[in-house]
This record gives structure tokens, C-alpha cells and sequence, in this order.
């Protein structure tokens, strides 16, 4: 049987949310309810087999259930359209919106989160991700936590047979690719750059990047007597004492957040103010005391002082392109001994830092059966010259002559961590030409590195995309045909276009293709809709109905 749930959304009112993005959308409408009385849904169930054939001819009939009862039938067809995947299935997530959690520390539109879980799960995909925020978590003070939005969130997923994957997100929200809402650093953080700006991440002009505490300080006792490896620690560990009872069994996965987006890189193609623009080359974060301090103690190491009086002279600014610069031109600065010396120190400084918040959440959270990730950015433009200038920017030190990405994958499998790669919808043929982008060719690229070093991957879409050919793309991705095959995949993101038609029918189909190992499941011929599942609700409206914001 395949099990109907018509979700006939009613978006009206939509929410005029403040966007900063510039290459995705992402929008909140509103979804009527009834009151009380109309709290059941109507199920509508198309058979495919000939003992139903009555039913078939009689599409309009429904059966009424209860709240309880209806629980009862969408988990019973939940186990019959993909449920959890077992063998060589890939359970796909769903990211939740920025703002799943507000300001005040509440979860934002519970009523209609509880419906979306509900449409997610017989849809079904695996669980949700979640973004639990440093600027909201901490807000109040240092070492003052405040878990009661999230709490809720996890219980809400559990109730509804859901996993979830919680980030530890230690940058600020805003000012990126699809940041829909502004989510600041603590405000006892801010206090603390706004006496010392070096805590931040600067390029050669002075400008201060407020996305992220600058990994140059890691081991400095700068936040008010603590180190913002010890500050990152303590807040990890706090999850971990709060969630205790939920690690491992609701709580699948622990993504750490090691950078700006969460993403394991310098901030070096900001968005924000029109700093940075698609496909600019982006610069060097190295420009904050601590990180020339480091610059030049490499330097004296090496003997040879001059080469740590500051970052490349000539790498060029933001928008530019790599012709343009003397550093990544096709016979630039990059592939001499002092551009080497440089790009190895720079590298080797994320690299570190992402090893030492790993460690450090390894040791926390060792024994609770919880997974551990950490994410890298999919930096794709320019991917076809010689120098990946965009890429060296940003931190990976990966060129035609050296694999960049060998070094992070060894670093994460010795720490037993998922590698979790962005741009895996990306074909090479949508990209721009001028922009020598190849998405196809980098995740090749990392999936070979991960296998090389038994370091598990998974993916995500780096843009929203509601279309076939995305999907399919990922599900060609996920394979493991060459390189390493994915273990998990996480869809950005859930917001009203999700549930629309076309958009929802191509999710439900890629989810199961994805339970199936990544195969392109052929559908009963006997549903119209183009999915063996299509989730809604029917609402039957009066003049009690209310509205609730879709999340």
C-alpha cells in the first residue's frame, strides 16, 4: 500500500524574514490549523494491489483518526516506504531553520514544527539537523547555559521516531550564503573583541571579521581567563551533561564547528557589506597579531625572518581573479619556496586547530555513542587552474601539484571523525566557464582522500535546490563507485518551498532512493502523484482555524 497524506499547505501571511544571501532563497509562510476539534488528519490510502481495486475507483474516500491513532498508521507506513536504512542505504537528514531556536532561548513556532517533523517522518528521511547556537546557548554570561529550546526540540523529535544531528555552531549567524537570520557571538564575547579587535580574524587592509574567534588566540587565555579552546570545551561538555539520556539514541551526531559557517576554513570570501563576490578569489586571514606572531616565529624557525614580517604581498584583493594577481597566476608566487613556505604554515594552522577542538570533543564525548563531524567547505571556483586560488585562501593548501585535502581527512580519521563535504548537487556543466569551477571534480577529489584514509564521508547540498537534477546528482554522489561512498546526507534546508508540490514529491523520491543505496526506484503505477508517499495535511477550515508560521 502506499499511504497519502495530502499536505495542502495554506501559505498565507508569509513572514518578511531579513535576508542577507545572495545565491539561494529561503522563506517562512503560514500553515492553517484547525482548533481542537479538527486535530485529526484525514488519511487517504491508495492501494496498488487488485484486492483494493474498490477503493482505487474511489479516490476521495477517507478515514478519520484520532491523534493517537493516526501516530500509529504513519509509523506502521513509515517501515513500508524506507524507515531506517539498513545495508548500503544513506540516511538523509533534513537541516532545520537558523532561527529553530530565538532569541530569547525558546523554540520558535512549536505548533508548526511538530507538523513538519511529522510530514519529514513519513516522508521517510532519517531525522534533522540543528544549529544550537554559541551566541543564544551562552548569551547570558560566561558559563551561564541555557538548553530549553533545544530541549524541547530533541524531545519533540523523539516523540515523533526522528534522529538528530546537533551542531556545535561557534561562529555568528549572518552575513554568509543563506543566512536568513543574524545570530551575534555572545554579547561577553563582543565586550571582549571590542577591547582587544586582534581576537578576530583581519585581512592585509585591517578589516575585522567578527564571524569567528580568530584561531591565532586558541591557546590564549583571552575570554575572560579562559582559552577559546577551553571556552568551546566547556560548552561541548554542557551539552553533553544536559543531553546525557538522549546521545546515541535521539542524538545520532555532533557536528563540531570549527570556523565561519561552521565550516572548517578561514573567512575569506565574506559576503557581508558586498565584500566578497561570486567567483572572487577571496584573501588571506592572517593579519591579526596573533597570527602574525605565529607567521613569524614559523619564519625564525626556518631562518629566515623576512619571509614573517606579514602575509603574500601580492595575492591580490576579494573580487579579483588568479590572472590578475602575481601570487596565483599560472607561474605565480604560489609555487615558489617562499610561497610554499607560506601556504604550508597557513594550512598547517587550520589544519591544528581543527585538530584540537576535535580532540578536545573526543574526549567529551567518548562514550556516549553519539557520532562525531566536522565540515568542509566545498570551494569549487577556480578549481581548474593551477593554483585553486580560491581554495589556498580559505585555508586548503591544494594546488595541481599537491592534494590538500589528504592532510584534514588524515587528521579526522585519527580522531574517528566524519568528514562531512559541501556541494554535492553540483554538476561542472551549470558552473559559469569563467569562473573554472569543477564541483564534480573536487568531490571526487575528497572522496578519494577519505578513502585513502578510512575516514568516513558525508555530504550536503551547498544551495537550496528543490530539483530532480540535484537530487539525482547527489544520489550519483553518494555511490561508491570511485572513491568513498557517503554515510549519511543532510538536506539544507526545510522552509515552505520544501512542501510545495513538485519540490516535496522530488524530496520523498530521493529519500527512498537513497534508502535503496542510491538507486533510482521506479514508482507504483498506480500513483499518480509521482511518489509512493506524499505527505500533507487536508484542512478542513472554519472559523476556528488559526494559523501557525510554517518552520
Amino acid at each position: 500500500m502506499a499511504l497519502t497524506l495530502h499536505y495542502s499547505s495554506s501559505f498565507i501571511n508569509p513572514i518578511d524574514t531579513k535576508t542577507s544571501k545572495t545565491q539561494e532563497e529561503s522563506s517562512t509562510g503560514s500553515i492553517s490549523y484547525a482548533q481542537p476539534n479538527s486535530s485529526t488528519c484525514r488519511l487517504r490510502v491508495k492501494s496498488s494491489i487488485k484486492m483494493e481495486h474498490a477503493s482505487r475507483e474511489n479516490k476521495t474516500q477517507t478515514s478519520i483518526f484520532d491523534g493517537k491513532r493516526q501516530h500509529e498508521i504513519l509509523e506502521k507506513f513509515h517501515g513500508l516506504s524506507g524507515g531506517r536504512k539498513t545495508g548500503s542505504g544513506v540516511p538523509v537528514f533534513v537541516m532545520l531553520p537558523l532561527d529553530t531556536v530565538s532569541i530569547g532561548g525558546n523554540l520558535n513556532r512549536a505548533r508548526a514544527m511538530n507538523a513538519s517533523l511529522m510530514a519529514l517522518k513519513s516522508a521517510g528521511v532519517e531525522g534533522v539537523m540543528v544549529d544550537a547556537w554559541w551566541g543564544l546557548v551562552e548569551k547570558d554570561g560566561p558559563s551561564k547555559y541555557n538548553w530549553d529550546g533545544y530541549f524541547e526540540l530533541v524531545q519533540m523529535v523523539q516523540k515523533h521516531g526522528l534522529k538528530i544531528q546537533v551542531v556545535m555552531s561557534f561562529h555568528q549567524c549572518g552575513g554568509n550564503v543563506g543566512d536568513s537570520c543574524s545570530i551575534p557571538l555572545p554579547p561577553w564575547v563582543l565586550e571582549e573583541i571590542s577591547k582587544n579587535p586582534d581576537l578576530v580574524y583581519t585581512d592585509k587592509s585591517g578589516r575585522r571579521n567578527p564571524e569567528y574567534i580568530s584561531l591565532g588566540c586558541d591557546s590564549l587565555p583571552v575570554l575572560k581567563g579562559r582559552t577559546p579552546i577551553q571556552v568551546y570545551s566547556d560548552f561541548m561538555r554542557s551539552f553533553r551533561e544536559t543531553f546525557s539520556d538522549y546521545l546515541g539514541g535521539v542524538i545520532v551526531e555532533v557536528q563540531v564547528g570549527m570556523g565561519p559557517c561552521g565550516e572548517l576554513r578561514y573567512p575569506a570570501y565574506p559576503e557581508s557589506n558586498g565584500t566578497w563576490r561570486f567567483p572572487g578569489i577571496g584573501e588571506f586571514q592572517c593579519y591579526d597579531k596573533y597570527m602574525r606572531a605565529s607567521l613569524k616565529a614559523a619564519s625564525v624557525a626556518i631562518k629566515n625572518e623576512d619571509w614573517g614580517i606579514s602575509g603574500p604581498h601580492d595575492s591580490g584583493n576579494y573580487n579579483q581573479f588568479p590572472e590578475d594577481t602575481g601570487f596565483f597566476k599560472r607561474e605565480g608566487t604560489w609555487n615558489t619556496e617562499y610561497g610554499q613556505f607560506f601556504l604550508a604554515w597557513y594550512s598547517d594552522k587550520l589544519v591544528e586547530h581543527g585538530n584540537q577542538l576535535l580532540g578536545a570533543a573526543e574526549g567529551i564525548f567518548r562514550g556516549t555513542g553519539a557520532k562525531l563531524s566536522g565540515k568542509v567547505a566545498g570551494i569549487h571556483w577556480h578549481y581548474g587552474t593551477r593554483a585553486h586560488a580560491a581554495e589556498l585562501t580559505a585555508g586548503y593548501y591544494n594546488t595541481r601539484n599537491r592534494d590538500g585535502y589528504l592532510a584534514i581527512a588524515q587528521m579526522m580519521a585519527k580522531r574517528g571523525v566524519v568528514l562531512n563535504f559541501t556541494c554535492m548537487e553540483m554538476r561542472d556543466g551549470e558552473q559559469p566557464a569563467h569562473a573554472n569551477c569543477s564541483p564534480e571534480g573536487l568531490v571526487k577529489q575528497v572522496k578519494m582522500a577519505t578513502k585513502t584514509t578510512g575516514t568516513e564521508l558525508a555530504g550536503e547540498n551547498a544551495l537550496e535546490r528543490y530539483d530532480e537534477s540535484a537530487f539525482e546528482q547527489v544520489l550519483a554522489t553518494s555511490r561508491s563507485d570511485t572513491g568513498n561512498g557517503l554515510t549519511a546526507f543532510t538536506y539544507l534546508r526545510m522552509n515552505k518551498r520544501l512542501f510545495e508540490g513538485e519540490n516535496w514529491r522530488n524530496l520523498v523520491a530521493f529519500a527512498k532512493n537513497m534508502s535503496e543505496g542510491g538507486r533510482n526506484v521506479g514508482l507504483s503505477e498506480y500513483d499518480t502523484g509521482r511518489s509512493d508517499l506524499y505527505v500533507g495535511l487536508i484542512i478542513k477550515k472554519d472559523k476556528k482555524t488559526e494559523e501557525a508560521v510554517l518552520v
